[in-house]
């Protein structure tokens, strides 16, 4: 198959854009000939890009994929070619995901200390869903994602590096009725509506079968938030328990508003395994190799 670089440019263009004619505009050429690059595209790779209307051009569900793919194909040939011209392997982009939102954090010591040593790397920091996170990661729209290791450890097509597990607590607010006894027992969890994290495995199954026991649908009363400020504002103005970093609960900060709640007879640890993801048949770069091994020492120190 001999798909024509110009083609898969233009119709990134079209993408980004929106139009033919604004992506016409954009790269300098004639409509016609965008939207003949794009044609000939589809035809070659057998399936359609864009749904065509009369006022827009949307992408499919395929399409999306293949200009994502596109995209860090062409943003990988760039940074070789400026890489090989400057000598410098980290003459790069590292695009890097963390999930959820509300590990953010995770972040901030292996960005900062790569940034020191390599002033010529730079980052795109992306957080989402755990199910978006994975596809972004499949596409090649992030190079390595940061997060639950039980959530990554279902999809063969990705490459696990463990790095130090998170301790995680139950926490509540101030005042609330859990908090009357000084160990709660899991029949009193089911009192009560739970946030959690997309992708929080086991925690996740666990609290479902928890529920599903006491004869309750699970799905009525579980929460999926990933934007943590959202998690506490529904914690503080009501009686549903939340997961966080026993750390984080513990500051001062936390604990103005908010109690870890301690649990004794659960059947699962809340030590949660933490791991770095890659593609597993994809060759780490330098910058992906040094963020592993960066992000593996930051987190020894928690």
């Amino acid at each position: 198959m001999d798909i024509r670089l110009t083609h898969v440019a233009h119709a990134i263009a079209v993408a980004r854009t929106g139009s033919f004619t604004a992506a016409a505009k954009d790269i300098g050429i004639t409509q016609s000939a965008v939207t003949r690059g794009v044609a000939d595209l589809e035809r070659q790779i057998g399936y359609e890009i864009f749904h065509r209307t009369s006022r827009r051009v949307l992408l499919t569900d395929r399409g999306r994929i293949f200009i994502e793919s596109a995209e860090r194909l062409l943003a990988d040939a760039r940074t070789l070619l400026s890489s090989q011209a400057s000598g410098d392997a980290f003459a790069d982009t590292l695009r890097v995901g963390i999930c959820p939102a509300a590990l953010e954090w995770m972040l901030f010591e292996p960005t900062i200390a790569l940034q020191r040593k390599h002033p010529n790397l730079r980052f795109d920091l992306s957080s989402s869903s755990f199910e978006r996170m994975v596809q972004s990661l499949l596409a090649g729209s992030v190079d390595v994602a940061v997060g639950f290791a039980g959530a990554f450890a279902e999809w063969p097509e990705l490459h696990l590096e463990p790095i130090p597990a998170l301790n995680t607590t139950l926490f509540a607010r101030n005042g609330h009725p859990i908090l009357e006894h000084k160990i709660a027992s899991p029949d009193m969890l089911v009192a009560y509506d739970l946030v959690l994290p997309s992708g929080l495995r086991p925690h996740g199954v666990a609290f479902q079968a928890l529920y599903e026991h006491h004869g309750i649908d699970w799905r009525r009363r579980v929460h999926i938030v990933d934007y943590f400020p959202i998690t506490k504002e529904i914690v503080l103005k009501s009686n549903a328990l939340a997961v966080a970093p026993s750390d984080y609960v513990a500051t001062a900060r936390m604990k103005r508003l908010f109690t870890s709640v301690r649990v004794d007879g659960f059947s699962i640890d809340f030590s949660t395994p933490m791991c770095c993801a890659t593609r597993a048949r994809w060759r780490q770069t330098p910058a992906v190799r040094e963020f592993i091994i960066t992000t593996r020492k930051s987190t020894t120190k928690r």
